[in-house]
């Protein structure tokens, strides 16, 4: 390697907005994250299901119309 190019790597913490610490190597001495393994939803059980039957009403009141009047102009 080439001396006096390459950024120095040092020991680093990562510290996470739920407070979990982890110890690493970086470039940098610390790294604030938002969201981790101990805190994310799909790592923690907790995740929430989406009302998928509310998006597909809301869909076809947007979208079914539509084709309801196509069909009727169709006809007339």
């Amino acid at each position: 390697m080439k001396p006096d190019i390459h950024p120095n790597y040092v020991d680093s913490r990562i510290v996470c907005a739920c407070g979990a610490i982890y110890n690493t190597r970086s470039t940098r001495p610390e790294i604030k994250i938002g969201i981790c393994s101990a805190c994310h939803p799909f790592f923690t059980g907790e995740q929430k299901f989406v009302d998928t039957a509310g998006r597909v009403e809301k869909f076809t009141r947007r979208y079914g119309a539509t084709r309801l009047s196509r069909a009727a102009k169709a006809g007339a």
